[in-house]
């Protein structure tokens, strides 16, 4: 932990490139071996750190995937999918750095996919099977609109600081992703 922590404060400040394990071992407040014991290089190290911050992230985010109304339910995970973002200036700088360094390191991208949105993508996949009333022909294609969707605004509101040039309140942006969605709600039978 103590590690993955130095390890984000050195990645976060240099850059992927910039970033030795000397520069970690120092900030982390630990010996070089000792890092060397845990992570055999410093992709290794980033991995680690990327399956960090998604057992941190996704797990608060897809909580909501329960029993209830699925309108209410996936309404609920966009809006905390966004405000966990927009609250994280960590959260946001990792995604920068994870898109300013992925085109001449294409590992952290693939690790970033693997770790963070993979598996969200593939829980609301199962989420929106498992919910016959609401008839979605492709249930994967449907995850990725709402994720796609998500993370866009995220991107344009945070991590690009879009906020003042296109300001809309993140309601209004999921209720109407949720009227979209709830296009295909098959109607209730009355017995």
């Amino acid at each position: 932990m103590q590690i993955l922590k130095g390890a984000m404060q050195e990645f976060l400040q240099n850059g992927f490139a910039g970033t030795s394990m000397d520069k970690v071992a120092a900030t982390a407040k630990v010996s070089k071996p000792t890092v060397y014991s845990h992570f055999r290089d410093k992709e290794g190290l980033f991995q680690a750190l990327v399956q960090y911050v998604a057992e941190q992230r996704c797990p608060r985010m897809m909580a909501g995937l329960s029993q209830g109304e699925p309108a209410v339910v996936l309404r609920q995970i966009a809006l905390e999918a966004i405000s966990t973002s927009l609250e994280d200036g960590e959260y946001q700088d990792f995604v920068r750095l994870v898109v300013g360094e992925s085109g001449r390191f294409p590992v952290l991208a693939e690790a970033f996919l693997e770790n963070l949105t993979r598996p969200s993508l593939e829980q609301l996949t199962q989420y929106l099977a498992d919910c016959p009333e609401l008839d979605i022909p492709d249930p994967e294609a449907t995850a990725r609109v709402m994720l796609g969707t998500v993370v866009f605004f995220t991107i344009t509101q945070g991590i690009f600081r879009g906020e003042s040039l296109m300001p809309m309140a993140p309601e209004r942006l999921v209720d109407s992703l949720m009227h979209l969605l709830m296009q295909t709600v098959k109607p209730m039978s009355r017995t």
